[in-house]
């Protein structure tokens, strides 16, 4: 006969063992962001924050993963390995100061391995060193992981500055909403200042409500956090020392449209509109959020692949960046892009750096040139108008 006491100590052991390893993991997802807390991003000498962003990879197995929508010549050697070489021709062609990751980085129904495709996926922005931040789309998580275990893996990577969830917020749906600042430039007045503020939201992926169907909705407890971050950044900016009038401009990056990007017509948009707007059948409020809170300038998504416009709406810029991956839908003749953002500072009478005076943006094709197309500026501390900067359009 076996004695009962020497079957339940091994258990209780592996329960202990358990425990003490669900404690540890917990303080080093805490360690892991304390330490992205102290990174800081900041615009350098020049004046100016260069800004990549990089919508639906959709990667998922590497070289054996076929592409979408490609022209029948290419498909032999097309695969998510063309993903990661735009990638890289991009950083090597606009270096970026920071890499925007909008959703859909991996397309989970396809992947075998998603921390594995993650690492692929997110590698060039990786080795290049550079620091970057990551938000989920509706695909991302039709693997094996959740959304949940899917941001904790990315804030764990390195150079990320992807947060789980806001510290200190006790309650919010999703995962992946957090705010990052940017710092005046080391030696101005504006050191330690924030002068433009990046907001990123989980949108979701589909509707959890049987009778309302569809893509998900940004919820009031995400609104609440945005707007009590906005509150307090906007405090801290118009406050001493080098007090301002008005807030510091604000970028905020999801990734499904809002209802309100089908406002956007062809009388004042640049780029295309190619396909319908995809946006949850629930209008949350969010855009009426934003516009009440009187620092977002502009919003950058993704998900509708065949869009890449950018469109004034009382005051705000809806931006789409237009499809990156190579396994993601597309179109045969349509070259995946990039969009490009550049916030540019005020020269201050003493030679310094002062404000943000600009905020522009361009996208770049995936062709042999890295093709610059619709160049324009989506806010201006002095007024909209146009710059100029070779491009052509496609």
């Amino acid at each position: 006969m076996v004695s009962s006491k020497k079957v339940k100590t091994p258990l209780l052991l592996l329960v202990v063992f358990l425990f003490y390893l669900n404690i540890a993991w917990i303080y080093a997802l805490g360690a892991i962001q304390e330490q992205k807390q102290k990174q800081e991003l900041r615009f350098g000498a020049s004046g100016e924050f260069k800004i990549l962003q990089v919508a639906d990879m959709h990667y998922a197995n590497g070289k054996t993963t076929p592409c979408l929508n490609v022209f029948s010549s290419q498909m032999p050697y097309c695969s998510d390995l063309n993903t990661s070489a735009f990638i890289e021709r991009m950083i090597l062609a606009e270096k970026p100061n920071f890499i925007v990751f909008t959703g859909d980085n991996i397309f989970g129904s396809d992947t075998k391995d998603p921390a594995k495709s993650m690492n692929a996926a997110f590698a060039p922005a990786i080795a290049a060193n550079i620091p970057w931040a990551a938000v989920l789309g509706n695909h991302d998580q039709e693997s094996t992981l959740s959304r949940e275990g899917l941001m904790k893996y990315i804030v764990g990577l390195n150079n990320t500055l992807s947060q789980v969830n806001p510290e200190g917020v006790d309650s919010i749906d999703g995962f992946g909403n957090y705010n990052l600042e940017v710092f005046g430039v080391k030696g101005s007045s504006f050191e330690n200042k924030s002068v433009v503020n990046h907001y990123f939201i989980d949108s979701g992926d589909y509707s959890k409500i049987p009778f309302i169907p569809g893509y998900d909705w940004i919820k009031s407890s995400q609104q609440n956090w945005f707007n009590d971050t906005s509150k307090k950044l906007q405090r801290a900016y118009m406050t001493e020392p080098e007090a301002q009038k008005a807030p510091a401009p604000g970028l905020v990056y999801f990734h499904i449209p809002l209802p309100e990007f089908a406002k956007i017509d062809s009388s004042n948009f640049t780029g295309v509109k190619q396909e319908r707007i995809s946006s949850p059948i629930l209008n949350s409020g969010f855009f009426k959020t934003m516009v009440a809170s009187g620092d977002v300038k502009a919003v950058f998504i993704g998900h509708d692949h065949l869009n890449d416009f950018c469109g004034d709406l009382n005051g705000i810029q809806l931006c789409y960046a237009g499809g990156f991956g190579y396994h993601a839908y597309g179109k045969a003749g349509w070259s995946r892009r990039a969009r490009v953002v550049v916030v540019s500072l005020e020269e201050t009478d003493k030679g310094s750096w002062g404000v943000v005076k600009t905020i522009k943006t361009w996208k770049r094709l995936d062709d042999h040139n890295l093709t610059i197309l619709d160049a324009q500026v989506l806010w201006s501390k002095s007024s909209k108008s146009k710059f100029s900067l070779t491009q052509t359009s496609q």
